[in-house]
């Protein structure tokens, strides 16, 4: 018996490490196909960040018990490593323990308890799986939809089987004498029960036994693992640690709130001087290894666990577009392609066929053609959900945009309702081409005169804040209404402001998250100019979106603005005293109830969640109502990523989605702190309201314009 273990096991332990050892390095040659990006910095900070994302398991415990469940199976891979060490050993000698710590009973203590816990936990792990499969009612709704099933089974039974092992191996140890019950807290049980009146030669078989069967299935785990190296649900057990330390924010951020800009070789592009590019560079993602390196560590490191499709607004309507799915394919494709790059150009035309087809496929088009369904490339709201919920920071967004960036500005494909918003960026400086003389027409029936820099002030420096009023609040009728309402608070507070009027000109947002960079940078690079003419340095925003860009982007043109969302501002000024909700006069209208529903590009974008819940909450008279899904978990308005002004052609409207629950809370009022979100909210009550799902007493209205209202009831 001992000799046929240590045969056995010597010889699947060398054959596991040789393949294991090929594969990390051909991992490492496939990520470094991709493009130069620089994150080497802050390393000290970085590597605080991975401590605490990893120890901690800041990430997973969003899912607070399956994260519980996880941190057990994780550590207990870890922890228990030794244990691995310690069955080779008993190969030799089925009474070697390892050198100074082997019977040291707080290292006994540990092992049995990480083993314990490790084995309830992966149980309650696969009853979670198995309770949830993608079959029957759940279908396409399991987070599991589209995993590959049979590599999530078998990672889960080789942990499961591994630590059934040490714990017979430990009931066997102390049946050889190993220790005391002192010793053997947790398993001497096992060995009085199952090995109790076996003669010593009997026991020390069974010790060879079961310690070739626990090597067996760590070292056949490592052979499939290293045969298959697009199996991220066992590979990011390694690639995961790179791939936080790589995180695009060293500080544990996720990546969200700013869009990189388009890079070449390392660097962003010069749109200034964008005829000295070489011809030859991508503008954006064309081609797989047009990503970058970090972009091919995130598709080998997706643990198909479904996080990312179960929060994802356009999966949850029906709509090709899955996050995980997108991470998948791409990273099978860029193994698949990989042979094709990695070989000498004289080598290519011996290669398989398979890997030649690969070379040729498109990685945008029809879905039965392209690696992405173009259908999913543009379904995305670009709201951060996949990103957010991600527990090993991948960054699905900025994958998604870069792969729009070359349709647009290369392929110039894209959907035609497009056609309109770009004419309206280019020659009109807003998405609806309306008149720029308008942009001051919200102000004209206000009780009091708004100050416009050029005509009433030169710049910026004679008041507090310039009052970003953006393209909806000038020329959108509903968002008009929050416009006016936060110049009249702003007013009533005494704080100094000044908008820019027909100086104004669209952040570019839309033409940014809709793939065009060009129109951007000429949006952004025209009121960067303005800015700097006119001293701009402390900004309020009634808009989402413009807050987004004008507080995380311009910096890449330059210019350092200090913006603040409105809900912020109006906030601090109810603090401060300078703004007073009034109970109401009528008693009818104590009572009513109010539900808030996140802009993404506020919430999870920026993590602004409290300010306008506050807000909400001291408002007299009011009674604030949560909906399920808020805050890091909010579902989207279905405007962003340019969707506001496409066409929802696939599945159910997202707007509809969200309204029906907040419908559902009973409120009377749903507010919310972005124009965007605010249009797509009030055509699905209106909707809703057609059908009779909805009272017909029910408005969406901008936090600011409650606050007014309660305010202004001080002066009747």
């Amino acid at each position: 018996m001992q000799i046929l273990a240590i045969v056995v096991s010597l010889a699947i332990a060398a054959v596991g490490v040789a393949l294991f050892g090929k594969t990390i390095g051909h991992i490492v040659s496939v990520i470094k196909l991709g493009q130069p990006v620089s994150r080497t910095d802050q390393p000290g900070q970085r590597s605080v960040t991975l401590a605490k994302e990893t120890l901690l398991h800041t990430r997973m415990l969003q899912w607070s018990h399956i994260g519980v469940l996880h941190w057990f199976v994780a550590f207990g891979f870890i922890g228990l490593f030794l244990s691995l060490v310690t069955a080779f050993g008993q190969l030799f000698d089925p009474h070697w323990a390892l050198p100074v710590i082997g019977h040291w009973f707080v290292f006994e203590w540990v092992s049995e308890f990480l083993t314990w816990t490790g084995l309830v936990s992966i149980i309650g792990l696969m009853a979670i799986r198995l309770r949830n499969l993608p079959k029957g009612e759940k279908g396409r709704y399991s987070r599991f939809f589209g995993s590959t099933a049979w590599q999530a089974y078998y990672v889960e039974y080789t942990i499961l089987g591994v630590l059934i092992c040490i714990l017979l191996l430990r009931g066997l140890e102390y049946e050889l004498g190993a220790g005391t019950k002192f010793h053997f807290p947790g398993t001497w049980f096992i060995g009085t029960g199952l090995f109790g009146g076996l003669s010593e030669n009997a026991l020390e078989n069974t010790v060879y036994l079961v310690a070739m069967i626990k090597i067996l299935i760590s070292f056949a785990w490592m052979i499939t693992i290293s045969l298959n190296a697009t199996m991220g649900v066992a590979w990011h057990r390694f690639t995961a640690w790179p791939n936080i330390w790589f995180k695009r924010k060293p500080d544990g951020g996720t990546a969200l709130g700013a869009l990189q800009p388009i890079m070449v070789n390392g660097a962003p592009i010069d749109f200034e001087n964008i005829d000295e590019l070489d011809e030859d560079a991508a503008l954006g993602v064309g081609k797989v290894e047009d990503f970058t390196w970090k972009g091919l560590l995130d598709f080998t490191t997706c643990t198909e666990c479904g996080r990312c499709q179960s929060q994802c607004p356009a999966w949850n309507t029906d709509k090709p577009l899955s996050p995980k799915l997108i991470m998948m394919g791409l990273r099978e494709h860029a193994y698949a392609k990989a042979p094709y790059l990695l070989a000498a150009e004289d080598d290519r035309k011996s290669l398989s066929q398979l890997v030649l087809d690969e070379q040729e496929k498109p990685l945008v088009g029809p879905a039965d053609v392209a690696v992405i369904d173009e259908e999913a490339l543009w379904a995305c709201t670009s709201c951060g959900a996949c990103v957010q919920q991600c527990p090993v920071d991948i960054e699905h967004v900025d994958a998604i945009m870069d792969m729009r960036r070359y349709q647009v500005l290369i392929e110039s494909s894209f959907p035609s309702e497009l056609n309109g918003l770009f004419k309206g960026l280019e020659n009109k400086g807003n998405p609806w081409n309306m008149n720029p003389s308008g942009r001051m027409d919200w102000a004209k029936d206000l009780p009091f005169e708004v100050k416009q820099v050029g005509s009433d002030v030169e710049t910026l420096d004679e008041v507090e804040y310039l009052f970003w009023v953006g393209c909806a609040g000038a020329f959108e009728d509903r968002a008009k209404k929050t416009t006016q309402a936060v110049a009249e608070l702003l007013n009533i507070a005494g704080v100094s402001f000044a908008v820019l009027g027909d100086g104004e000109t669209c952040t570019g947002d839309p033409a940014r998250r809709s793939g065009n960079e060009f129109v951007f940078q000429q949006l952004a690079m025209q009121n960067a100019e303005v800015f700097k003419e006119t001293n701009v340095r402390k900004v309020v925003s009634t808009c989402a979106h413009c807050f987004n860009t004008l507080k995380n982007e311009y910096s890449q043109l330059g210019v350092e603005l200090d913006v603040i969302h409105h809900t912020q501002l109006l906030n601090r000024l109810v603090r401060d005293g300078k703004l007073t909700p009034v109970a109401p006069a009528d008693s009818s209208l104590n009572g009513q109830k109010i539900t808030y529903h996140d802009p993404c590009y506020l919430g999870r974008h920026n993590q602004v969640y409290d300010a306008p819940r506050e807000l909400l909450d001291i408002i007299p008279g009011a009674e604030y109502a949560e909906m399920p899904r808020n805050q890091t978990k909010s579902f989207c308005c279905g405007a962003g990523g340019a969707r506001m002004w496409m066409e929802e052609k696939l599945g159910t409207r997202i707007n509809l989605n969200r309204t029906t629950e907040a419908v559902e809370t009973g409120a009377d009022k749903i507010a919310t702190g972005c124009p965007f979100c605010r249009v797509m909210l009030s055509d699905g009550l209106t909707a809703k309201q057609a059908d009779g799902s909805a009272r017909e007493t029910v408005e969406v209205q901008d936090v600011a314009q409650l606050l007014l209202a309660s305010v202004k009831r001080g002066e009747s």
